[in-house]
């Protein structure tokens, strides 16, 4: 029984549902996630796909408490194929008890799929706006127009969903300040509530990562963290709360799949390229809906690789990373009781230098990133991560 208990706690409270559905329409210059054209065939094909690989998934032994479901495109799909999904999801994990997430894309947006997916239980919509400037759209290969995804916005609230999110997108290649300034000032008035906003990176085997290498394009890390404090500054003016380095919401309306993820609990990933952290395991499916299909024709999940075995202190070193990215930091005792251990002397050491540069904020036994921490979160990260190998 200690054993179990022990066990219990390694792998946290909260179970989550990732489901991927790679469909899109056009590929983004900025995007680097596995998706497909969508020719119906496919989609057929994944839809029964998607039946036999949750044939093959254990019911879990934890409640469900939240699903999300990325792309890919997941309102590309037809609102009877959505209604299909919705269905078999809930068919073999249950209704999920907090919260339902759907991503969509402006130009997908229909009143009969949004209607679908909230007579089914979806609770949330997180839509891809990026930019209301119709330049800057075109520059990033979106298909939807600013006017497009107005309309889209209006539908989503018109159906009603408990929670709304838009995606924005920072640092493009010529945007000002003062776009990005509107962009936030637009959206925050829109009476949503959550936004997540990225800073545009260049992924390998993206066009924009072609024009970088090319010189049609540069990185300003300067201009980077004055759009940084832009966000600050316009989401805390309309009464959004910084929980996590990219996103915001007003009070009780935080992303939970995400924030449960970040805390390092379970979730099952279902589709191709899915990932899962469950039972101890950390694992993707393949990346390509033939290879994902084959395997399951064959009765069998395929993976992408073998299985990464989790134990305390590689979900401990996760679980300080990934909680210092979120405003709130990370309880080391809390920490402590559920891994069993404390902070290695070199990760101590870590801490100490950027308290003393003021980049980090220790309250008890509480770890946090002040703002000027949060510029650099990812270069942390990569510090802390190098520490414990030491």
């Amino acid at each position: 029984m200690e054993k179990f208990d022990k066990m219990a706690k390694l792998r946290g409270d909260s179970l989550g549902i990732y489901l991927h559905v790679p469909f899109c329409s056009t590929t983004c210059d900025f995007c680097a996630f596995y998706q497909e054209a969508p020719r119906r065939q496919g989609i057929v094909e994944y839809l029964d796909g998607i039946d036999r690989e949750l044939s093959l998934i254990e019911a879990p032994e934890k409640k469900v408490d939240t699903c999300f479901w990325g792309g890919g495109t997941p309102g590309l799909l037809p609102a009877g194929d959505l209604d299909r999904l919705c269905k078999a999801v809930v068919s073999k994990f249950g209704q999920p008890q907090h919260e339902w997430t759907v991503e969509m894309a402006p130009s997908s947006v229909r009143k009969d799929k949004l209607q679908a997916l909230k007579d089914n239980g979806v609770t949330r919509i997180s839509m891809g706006v990026q930019s209301w400037d119709d330049g800057l759209l075109e520059s990033l290969g979106r298909l939807h127009t600013s006017k497009l995804a107005r309309k889209a916005l209006d539908l989503v609230q018109e159906v009603g969903f408990e929670s709304i999110n838009l995606d924005l997108i920072f640092a493009i290649p010529g945007q000002t300040a003062e776009q990005w300034r509107s962009d936030l000032s637009k959206t925050l008035s829109l009476g949503i509530d959550h936004i997540s906003t990225y800073c545009l990176t260049f992924e390998e085997d993206t066009a924009l990562y072609v024009k970088l290498s090319e010189g049609k394009v540069s990185i300003d890390t300067e201009k980077e963290t004055a759009f940084y404090r832009v966000s600050w500054e316009e989401t805390e003016r309309a009464g959004f709360e910084q929980y996590e380095i990219s996103n915001y919401a007003k009070k009780g309306h935080e992303c939970l799949h995400n924030l449960n993820t970040w805390r390092m609990d379970e979730w099952i990933g279902v589709g191709p390229s899915a990932a899962s952290q469950s039972e101890l395991k950390r694992y993707s499916n393949p990346a390509d809906l033939k290879n994902w299909l084959g395997d399951l024709k064959e009765g069998r999940r395929g993976l992408a690789s073998e299985p990464e075995v989790l134990d305390a202190g590689i979900l401990f070193e996760d679980c300080l990373i990934f909680g210092l990215r979120m405003n709130e930091g990370v309880n080391l005792d809390t920490l402590k009781n559920r891994f069993g251990r404390d902070l290695p002397e070199s990760v101590k050491d870590s801490m100490e230098q950027l308290e003393g540069e003021g980049k980090l904020v220790k309250e008890g036994g509480k770890l946090r990133l002040t703002g000027e921490g949060r510029l650099v979160a990812d270069a942390i990260g990569t510090e802390l991560l190098g520490r414990f190998s030491d």
